[in-house]
């Protein structure tokens, strides 16, 4: 049997307030073209199908079209919530759809409940495990101590009993959606720490022939039976470097797995460039990344004057501006109390400046300065009155 696993669509979310809508719709195309082209029997989705709980109606109206044009395929669809989803809202009418082939798992207590597909050499069972918050499911899964690892284990377990009771050569697909231990994290996949501790061994998955996680945001493979298909769009800069891809996995009559990655499209790269104002607006080697969406990190000494203005007239998709100035470490060693010894009211003022700017004021703001505090003084004289 071959399959599409795919996750972390994050549909309606933006990236620095640029939204992503037509990227996820470009995305989408790719994916149903792609279920068609390679032939495949199934597509999965592992959780986070939307950014948020309540996602925007665009959101939810690209969503509905995707379903439609997957049922017209006649690709079967299994998809799971994920941390970020509202699992109620994502599993109504679950039943309804599912006539049409789009197989919703959100309710936990039916991770043991699979979906049945068959090839020409059986059964493959795909079970459900939706995000799992461990204080609201422990006591359904009978687990005393909330934590991940917990009640993966005892959803994993249910599964695993399960399978035990169909026939003998049947194969098995997980979806889950955690953070399992090997696996790189990005800034933008939303923590889900419990008590400090957030990932679940891979050993978890023993027993089942492929595991399809979805929560981490990187391409990943934990195992040759474990993997992440990572976000098909770049949510943040810190996956600029990411190659964003589906799995396209094919499962062996006798459960052997094999994988290739299936490349999504790239609306627009990101970029991540570092250095001084003047050197990132001159440097030749730069020019590739003008059409880029782009996060500067300048490190001149002295805050230059309208950075984020000069650089878009290079790079007009700038999104973020960082300032990390390149000057000499301070003193730590004194305390704040020694630092200010000796000082007055308009000297601290102009320190502070120079310390966030890199340079003090200048004669301007030295006026502006000093004429707040003569108000706050006049002010507080006529108050003591």
């Amino acid at each position: 049997m071959r399959f599409l696993h795919t996750s972390d669509w994050h549909l309606g979310r933006s990236l620095h307030r640029v939204s992503m809508l037509d990227a996820q719709s470009a995305f989408l195309d790719h994916l149903v073209d792609s279920a068609r082209t390679h032939r495949v029997d199934a597509v999965l989705v592992a959780g986070d199908v939307y950014d948020r709980a309540v996602p925007p109606l665009a959101a939810v109206e690209l969503f509905d079209r995707t379903l439609h044009r997957l049922a017209a395929e006649g690709v079967p669809t299994v998809m799971i919530s994920g941390n970020h989803d509202s699992a109620r809202r994502l599993g109504v009418a679950a039943g309804l759809i599912e006539r049409a082939g789009i197989h919703l798992r959100t309710d936990p207590e039916g991770c043991a409940d699979p979906v049945v597909l068959a090839d020409a050499h059986g059964d493959i069972a795909f079970y459900g495990v939706p995000y799992l918050e461990p204080a609201l499911v422990k006591d359904a899964f009978g687990v005393e101590r909330a934590g991940h690892e917990t009640v993966v284990t005892a959803a994993m377990d249910r599964i695993r009993a399960d399978l035990a009771t169909r026939p003998p050569g049947t194969r098995s697909v997980v979806l889950a959606h955690a953070f399992v231990i090997g696996g790189a994290a990005s800034d933008s996949e939303r923590d889900i720490t419990v008590g400090g501790v957030s990932a679940v061994p891979s050993a978890v998955f023993d027993g089942v022939d492929y595991a399809a996680l979805g929560h981490l945001h990187g391409c990943q493979t934990i195992t040759d039976r474990v993997r992440y298909s990572g976000s098909p769009l770049a949510y943040s800069f810190s996956e600029a470097a990411h190659r964003k891809t589906m799995w396209l996995v094919d499962l062996g009559p006798d459960g052997a797995v094999t994988a290739e990655r299936i490349d999504c499209p790239v609306p627009r790269p990101l970029a991540r460039l570092t250095g001084r104002l003047d050197d990132l607006l001159a440097d030749p080697a730069h020019e590739r990344y003008e059409e880029s969406f782009v996060e500067a990190t300048l490190t001149d000494p002295v805050r230059p004057a309208e950075p984020m203005a000069r650089l878009a007239e290079r790079f007009p998709h700038t999104l973020s501006l960082v300032f990390a100035p390149d000057r000499p470490p301070a003193d730590d060693t004194l305390s704040y109390a020694r630092r200010l010894r000796g000082r007055d009211r308009r000297q601290i003022a102009e320190d502070f400046v120079a310390h966030v700017r890199g340079s003090g004021p200048d004669a301007e703001e030295r006026a502006v300065l000093n004429a707040a505090f003569d108000a706050v003084r006049t002010a507080e004289a006529e108050a003591a009155g």
